[in-house]
């Protein structure tokens, strides 16, 4: 009987680059140095140098990236920065976290990234930043956005968790807005073995207040200089695990969209099945497809012993933790549609053609199910 499907196996991908991974932290152990040292700042260098920008900056995790950026840019108590509420919540989270208002956007129908039409009608309305997600692996039209917010003082935030590596027109993701912010969360494209996130850019003045930020806000050892700052060091080991799969990442992202285009392919002609086409700038961290019946063909997949998940089932202005909140209360029909329909199915780099076939043909059998 065949086996079971992860949605993800981080034991392949360990067991495929464990010499690598074990030989850099034998590095760290031996020098005895585990909080910012020579492992964190060679990654950093590294990382910005991959993403074609001028700084990179070390975080404990991708939603303090997004909170120390937003710091950084000058958002405070009551400032209200856009957002989507679809991508589970980080983005909410840290804009709560540094004090300020979220205002939601409805998403595009097909691509389920952030509408650039509704963007005209909120700029000129108050707004201090935008955090614009690059969802599942896939880029939000970057020019575009520029070419909306010229002119105007809204320093633009890409929340890039899922999209290390995308690359529009040859430029990086995260080297497009005033910062990139990554999350290096196990999962991810390029991910550490703990918790980890980092802050790119190309502004010194930002990049300084983002080393000051991470670190109680210091200037210099025990004297605090800007408010808001915390705990937020991105440690050795972490740093080292990522220098060792640094250089697989291009590799694993041509697995991933060559998955992607094989399920696009086969899911074709099926309703549960991703709505737009894959692009040359996706990297594919997740699949998602889509069905109007979406838990019965997930019933069906588990016991075809493929599994999935849902990335996200309830939107942000949804949760019950912000019930009654007066930015929580509005309606956002397609964004509301697609939480209720997205479906993930497995897609990693070391997923096997054969696997790729099989989910491939449990997914056209659990529709058939489904719709009885």
């Amino acid at each position: 009987m065949p086996g079971f499907i992860p949605v993800n196996d981080l034991q392949r991908q360990n067991g495929f680059i464990s010499a690598d991974v074990r030989s850099r932290i034998t590095e760290v152990l031996e020098r005895g140095w585990y909080i910012l040292g020579p492992a964190l700042k060679e990654l950093e260098t590294a990382f910005a140098q991959y993403c074609g920008v001028r700084y990179c900056v070390g975080t404990a995790n991708g939603t303090d990236a997004l909170e120390l950026a937003l710091r950084a840019c000058g958002v405070s108590r009551d400032d209200r920065v856009i957002t989507v509420a679809n991508a589970g919540g980080y983005s909410t989270a840290a804009i709560l976290a540094a004090g300020a208002e979220p205002v939601y956007l409805d998403i595009d129908r097909d691509s389920m990234l952030l509408d650039l039409s509704k963007l005209p009608q909120y700029i000129d309305s108050g707004i201090r930043a935008i955090i614009v997600t690059h969802l599942y692996g896939r880029m939000v039209n970057m020019p575009e956005l520029l070419r909306l917010v010229s002119g105007r003082d809204i320093p633009v935030i890409e929340d890039c968790a899922q999209a290390h590596g995308a690359r529009l027109n040859d430029k990086a993701a995260g080297s497009w807005g005033t910062a990139g912010c990554f999350s290096f969360y196990p999962t991810k494209n390029l991910g550490a073995i703990g918790d980890g996130g980092a802050v790119t850019t190309d502004d010194p003045a930002l990049a300084e207040k983002v080393v000051a930020l991470r670190q109680y806000g210091w200037s210099s050892k025990y004297h605090s200089k800007l408010p808001g700052g915390r705990n937020s060091r991105l440690d050795e080991i972490q740093a080292a695990v990522l220098l060792a799969k640094l250089p697989y990442l291009d590799k694993w992202n041509e697995r991933r969209r060559a998955i992607a285009q094989a399920y696009a392919a086969g899911l074709g002609s099926a309703e549960a099945r991703a709505r737009t086409p894959l692009e040359a700038a996706d990297v594919a961290h997740l699949y998602v497809i889509r069905s109007p019946r979406r838990n019965a063909v997930r019933e069906c997949l588990q016991r075809m012993q493929i599994g999935t998940d849902i990335h996200y089932p309830v939107p942000d202005h949804r949760q019950e933790c912000y019930r009654g909140l007066p930015w929580a209360s509005g309606s956002l029909p397609i964004t509301e549609q697609c939480c209720a329909e997205v479906l993930t199915l497995p897609c990693f780099p070391e997923l096997s053609d054969a696997e790729v076939e099989r989910v491939i043909q449990a997914v056209r059998r659990a529709e058939s199910e489904a719709n009885g």
